[in-house]
């Protein structure tokens, strides 16, 4: 029989939380994310220092989440020219979760399951209502964004991660259509040093961001 006054008993009757204390002083609770507890500059200094791939990238420098996010915002603005400044931040946003939860390979997502992905949806959520986005995009804007992150993964995959084009076609599907800028933009990827993901992204979020 367990004792019910036992410390024991009273942890596991409390609600579980998960902080991360967060080098802008707030605690942001991973269980039960409050907008209020979310702030640009922490995202932008861990997106900066989570690497894609796993960090099997070529280069002195990991290529960072924030320097993709850079990426896939500039696809989806330039293959989709009518997103607003609003759905454009959405794009730049897009893997911002990854500050606090890291990057896990998609083989591995899918291998953890749906509980995984619904604890990253409520994170993503609570960040777009930090920066006034609506909880849930548009399917329209959805799909631009998810679009143009499977090109950015096939031009990764294959300037970056070793990827052959055969392979990085079979997962990703060959990107087409690019416009000639864009296209010279994307074969020419090359990761940089951390603090310059980070400054950039900043900036673009201050270019984007509509208090």
């Amino acid at each position: 029989m367990t004792d019910k006054s036992s410390p024991r008993a009273e942890s596991a009757g409390r609600s579980q939380r998960a902080w991360q204390r967060m080098l802008s002083g707030r605690r942001l609770d991973l269980l039960d994310p409050s907008p209020r507890d979310i702030e640009i500059e922490d995202i932008a200094h861990g997106l900066a220092r989570v690497a894609r791939w796993n960090g099997q990238t070529v280069g002195e420098h990991a290529f960072s989440v924030a320097q993709h996010a850079l990426v896939v915002e500039d696809i989806a603005t330039s293959m989709q020219t009518d997103l607003t400044r609003r759905w454009q931040l959405a794009a730049l946003l897009h893997d911002a979760p990854e500050y606090v939860i890291g990057d896990l390979i998609s083989p591995f997502k899918a291998a953890i399951g749906l509980d995984y992905k619904a604890f990253e949806l409520k994170l993503l959520e609570a960040i777009h209502r930090r920066f006034g986005l609506p909880p849930s995009l548009p399917d329209r804007v959805t799909a631009a964004i998810k679009a143009a992150d499977r090109i950015a993964a096939y031009y990764e995959a294959t300037q970056l991660a070793g990827f052959t084009v055969a392979e990085a076609s079979r997962y990703f599907g060959t990107p087409r259509s690019l416009p000639a800028a864009l296209s010279d933009r994307l074969d020419a990827l090359d990761p940089v040093p951390v603090s310059e993901a980070q400054a950039r992204f900043l900036a673009r979020f201050q270019e984007l961001f509509e208090e």
